[in-house]
């Protein structure tokens, strides 16, 4: 299925935030202890107020500036559709607009019919906020985001990106700035301290 230069409308890109800033629900889903947030001790693998992803535990963590992090757990990218490597944050929206992969609307129905992108809010697959990763001052098409499916934190379920649940996306949204560099790891965990 060929989606020539017209089946996309450039106008819609990047994608705007919802004109609403709907209120966050919390997810109504029993995530382990270990999946919520809390403050960790970690190994000095990363600068302070960067992002480091642990797709082999289903961790996000947001390294301070005193051997600590704050840690998340996340859903990420299924088998064949995993991403590792350094980027920056290059853009972040409330309520996103989600605008999906040429690739995605090739091959998912569902994605074929938001070709130009559905409409930020409740139901859309990015949830409250999204982090849109750049590497080289490019879009790695790469995101943290929210997601409406909290089902999916801790699993390895997603078309790449990094999932969070709304609450926790929110959180990690106020919390960074355009340009903070974002590690994911591809095979080591990340090994952590208890934190006192």
């Amino acid at each position: 299925m060929d989606l020539g230069p017209a089946a996309r409308d450039a106008d819609l890109l990047p994608p705007p935030e919802s004109e609403i800033d709907y209120p966050i629900t919390p997810a109504a889903v029993a995530l382990p202890d270990a999946f919520q947030p809390q403050t960790v001790g970690v190994p000095d693998i990363a600068p302070a107020h960067s992002i480091i992803v642990d797709p082999l535990q289903h961790f996000l963590y947001h390294v301070g500036d005193d051997g600590t992090a704050r840690r998340y757990g996340v859903g990420v990218g299924r088998e064949g559709f995993a991403w590792s490597g350094r980027a920056v944050i290059g853009m972040k929206r409330r309520w996103p607009r989600w605008v999906p992969p040429r690739d995605m609307v090739q091959r998912d129905a569902k994605a074929r019919k938001w070709a130009n992108g559905q409409p930020g809010g409740p139901d859309n697959p990015l949830g409250a906020r999204a982090l849109y990763l750049y590497q080289d001052g490019q879009d790695t098409l790469y995101r943290i985001h929210g997601t409406n499916q909290p089902d999916s934190i801790g699993k390895s379920a997603s078309s790449g990106c990094i999932r969070m649940l709304n609450e926790h996306v929110a959180e990690l949204y106020d919390r960074v700035e355009v340009g903070t560099p974002v590690l994911v790891l591809a095979d080591a965990p990340v090994v952590v301290q208890a934190s006192g």
